[in-house]
């Protein structure tokens, strides 16, 4: 997503982080191990104005000094790799071209004014696979973003137009089986839609945290 955006982040043995701002929604930095060291990583991004974030993926970090405070907590979430247990009535397919994402990202945002946040660019990474289902007259009514590693595949933007993620869940979960029938799944969720999430199957397997910056450079 960062890289449809123009935004190219790097790599270091304790997190990712992006020297340029990276999409709203989208973190500046990740960390990849517990006890990051809290100066380096914020040194690592822009915090020159509000809005930077840092997903926290251990929910150990303290960057209140850094001038940030919690967005929210939430949990890292797993299921096995298997079918849905809920049929669903909705047809799926993966997006692949521009007006298809323009729909699908316009019923993602469902009026709020950011589909624009969703290039045509991000069809062009191998790994990345938005997920549309379709209602039995042809429009998008529910989907989800699929991010596909070598051992798992991140699930991301879960939506439903009506019925909540509980009703995007099915299908969501019946395409991926199909794309890739021996993966496991991961995310994470929070509140009532991690809740939905484990009654579908996923597991809640540790804590992370986001944190916003205020802009303290």
């Amino acid at each position: 997503m960062s890289r449809s955006h123009g935004s190219v982040g790097a790599f270091e043995e304790e997190a990712w982080a992006a020297a340029s701002r990276t999409p709203l929604y989208y973190p500046d930095a990740v960390t990849l191990l517990p006890g990051a060291d809290a100066a380096a990583l914020v040194a690592r991004i822009d915090n020159a104005v509000p809005g930077a974030s840092v997903k926290d993926s251990f929910a150990d970090l303290d960057l209140t000094e850094a001038g940030f405070r919690v967005l929210f907590d939430a949990q890292w979430v797993h299921r096995p790799a298997g079918p849905p247990t809920t049929a669903s009535d909705l047809a799926w397919e993966v997006v692949d071209s521009a007006d298809a994402l323009r729909a699908w990202a316009l019923a993602w945002d469902d009026g709020a004014g950011y589909a624009h946040l969703f290039r045509p660019e991000l069809l062009d990474d191998p790994a990345t696979f938005v997920i549309a289902g379709r209602s039995p007259d042809g429009r998008v009514v529910a989907g989800a973003v699929a991010s596909r590693s070598d051992r798992v595949v991140g699930i991301s933007n879960v939506f439903a137009l009506d019925g909540g993620v509980d009703a995007a869940w099915p299908v969501v979960l019946e395409a991926v089986h199909r794309l890739f029938p021996a993966l496991p799944l991961v995310g994470y969720e929070g509140d009532d839609d991690l809740v939905a999430a484990q009654r579908h199957g996923f597991e809640a397997v540790g804590p992370l945290r986001v944190w916003i910056g205020s802009g303290r450079a």
